[in-house]
Order: structure tokens, then C-alpha cells, then sequence
């Protein structure tokens, strides 16, 4: 038997469902704006998708999606304008940040920095990357030195990886 909250729920919940209220606007968009502390790449465009680097993992932001705050891994931001783009989405590498989606699908990016994949240089990053590695290891154990070669490393490894090269 249910009780008399759960019937007038019940109630509430049909009538609402049978309502000639206008249903809510249902977002077919992202709204991006995409910043830099220098730059702004994007203020409130509508694309269909962007793809994020989060720290838990890379993940898809389209309409509809859930609010959600993330902070950013180096990696690669995928912007994927409209259905004639999946395959070919405009990419960014960005060292790290923060992402904030809000619940009407609004998506704000903000990073250090971000540089267009295609304008990165690949024998420039396997430079990069094995004279951080060299300075990692002549470092001090411990030392800010040492701190600031491993996050130069881990930058240009992920810089190399979306340019789809095989750092060691």
C-alpha cells in the first residue's frame, strides 16, 4: 500500500508529465570559450563537441551533458565544430588547466598555455625532451631542479605521444 506522500509524488509527477507547459530548450550545442591567461581562442562558440584531457581521463563534452569540473593533464583538447568535422577535429596541445561545464551545456576551458598540434615541432619536442631528461638527471635528488625536469618531461612526453612519437 503506498503512503500518502508517495501518492501525492505520484500525482505531482503525472501532472507535471501531462502539462501543456512549454518543455524545457533541450541544448543541441556546446557553448565554448576557451581562454589563456593572454588569449582568448574561444568566447561562447557553438560546436558540437569537445573532447578534454581530464586528470581522471580524457572525456566528451556534447549537449546535454552533466555539469562537471576537471582539472586538465597535458594533452589534447579536441574541438569538433559540427557533424561534417568528427573526423577531423581542430586540436590543441595544453599543458594542463581546468574545465568547468555548467548545466545549460556551456563548457569554459582555461589553460597556461595551448599551441595548435599541427604547429608543433616534433624534432623540437625529442630536443626538449632529452634535455629535460638529462637535466632530471644531473639534478639533486629532491631538489627544485629536479621538480621542474620531470614536469618538463612529462610535458614534452605528452606533447610527443598526440604527435604520435615514441619517447623514452
Amino acid at each position: 500500500m503506498l503512503s500518502r506522500t508517495s501518492i501525492r509524488m505520484v500525482r505531482h509527477m503525472a501532472a507535471r508529465a501531462m502539462s501543456t507547459e512549454a518543455a524545457p530548450q533541450v541544448a543541441t550545442y556546446v557553448k565554448l570559450s576557451f581562454t589563456l591567461p593572454h588569449e582568448t581562442i574561444y568566447k561562447g562558440a557553438s560546436v558540437l563537441r569537445v573532447v578534454i584531457p581530464g586528470v581522471e581521463g580524457e572525456y566528451g563534452v556534447g549537449a546535454g551533458h552533466v555539469p562537471t569540473v576537471a582539472q586538465l593533464k597535458p594533452g589534447v583538447v579536441q574541438v569538433i565544430h559540427d557533424e561534417s568535422s568528427i573526423n577531423e577535429p581542430e586540436k590543441y596541445f595544453v599543458p594542463g588547466g581546468y574545465a568547468l561545464t555548467h548545466p545549460d551545456s556551456s563548457t569554459d576551458i582555461a589553460c597556461p598555455e595551448a599551441v595548435k598540434l599541427e604547429d608543433l615541432d616534433s624534432s623540437a619536442v625529442s630536443k626538449q625532451y632529452e634535455a629535460a631528461k638529462s637535466a632530471y638527471a644531473s639534478a639533486a635528488s629532491g631538489s627544485v631542479e629536479q621538480a621542474e625536469a620531470q614536469i618538463d618531461m612529462e610535458v614534452n612526453k605528452a606533447m610527443g605521444i598526440a604527435l604520435g612519437l615514441s619517447l623514452n
